[in-house]
């Protein structure tokens, strides 16, 4: 078989195997793509069961050499990993060439987030006078309460959205549903919006269960929540770059602080890998500061 052959047969076990998103498969055919190519060059003819790891770490070195960031050799390196993974599983080859490949070290990235007083302040800019103020302030409450993901969050369904009981179903990566507890607040925020505003829309055929919409009756997209929140962290004075993603950070690192179990944050962020969640373990260095001064015998004058 070709490479091209291969590589087909990866995108459709990746569909429909994995089921993975149209933006990860691609990413990966990229990546493929990238190593056929290097391989046309530096070893014309060899098939994808015919590479060996000696072929392999010189692709990886040549990448490096090329000036690309640590992020992105990982994640092309992820790619060829996957594939040999199904060649694996296809019986194409009996060992993976990958396994001992060694990719670069990459620094876990603390992300930013915001303080309480800023998220409050961010909510508290929203005007709720305005035609869909009371959508703003729903989304961006559920956002924090819930620490949903920007395509989690415009992809709520009304159906989904169980009030009295307090918990929203989510629809998360790879199409895994979870069950997320959401608070007081954020379903006030929401029933107001649902009762008062959202029910005067003409909304368009296929919408229908969908909770948030815009002015012409059709779902948000992506680029809109992003704009709902920059526009309103600008009128809060927050000079902090904010993204739907921030409120995520935001929501697992106040959980976290706050002495909330691991596992919970995990299972409430829909982490595959407790590993993820970690990284909400970091403490601001006042904290720890403030704590020595208290709490340690040697500290106090």
């Amino acid at each position: 078989m070709s490479w091209k052959a291969y590589s087909q047969g990866f995108k459709a076990y990746m569909k429909l195997e994995r089921s993975l998103s149209s933006n990860s498969i691609d990413a990966y055919q990229h990546d493929i793509a990238k190593l056929y190519q290097w391989m046309s060059t530096h070893h014309p003819g060899v098939m994808p069961e015919n590479v060996n790891v000696d072929m392999l770490s010189a692709f990886i070195q040549d990448i490096n050499k090329m000036g690309m960031g640590d992020r992105t050799q990982a994640r092309i390196l992820s790619g060829v990993r996957a594939f040999y993974k199904y060649l694996l599983l296809e019986d194409v080859i009996d060992d993976d060439p990958t396994e001992l490949l060694e990719g670069p070290k990459l620094r876990r990235k603390i992300p930013e987030v915001l303080n309480y007083d800023e998220i409050t302040a961010i909510l508290d800019s929203i005007d709720m006078s305005e035609s869909n103020g009371h959508r703003n302030r729903a989304l961006l409450e559920t956002l924090y309460a819930c620490g949903l993901r920007v395509s989690e969050l415009i992809g709520l369904k009304i159906s989904n959205f169980y009030h009295e009981e307090g918990f929203v179903r989510v629809i998360g990566k790879n199409n895994k549903e979870r069950i997320v507890p959401i608070g007081e607040e954020a379903i006030r925020h929401n029933l107001y919006y649902l009762e008062n505003q959202r029910c005067h829309l003409d909304i368009k055929k296929g919408h229908e269960d969908t909770l948030y919409l815009n002015r012409r009756g059709k779902g948000l997209s992506r680029v809109m929540v992003f704009y709902i929140i920059k526009q309103a962290a600008a009128l809060a004075g927050i000079k902090k770059n904010v993204s739907p993603h921030t409120f995520r950070h935001s929501f697992a690192t106040h959980l976290v602080e706050g002495g909330a179990d691991l596992r919970a944050v995990q299972d409430m962020l829909g982490h595959e890998s407790i590993l993820t969640t970690e990284i909400y373990t970091h403490l601001d260095t006042n904290f720890l500061r403030e704590t020595l001064m208290n709490f340690h015998p040697r500290s106090r004058v």
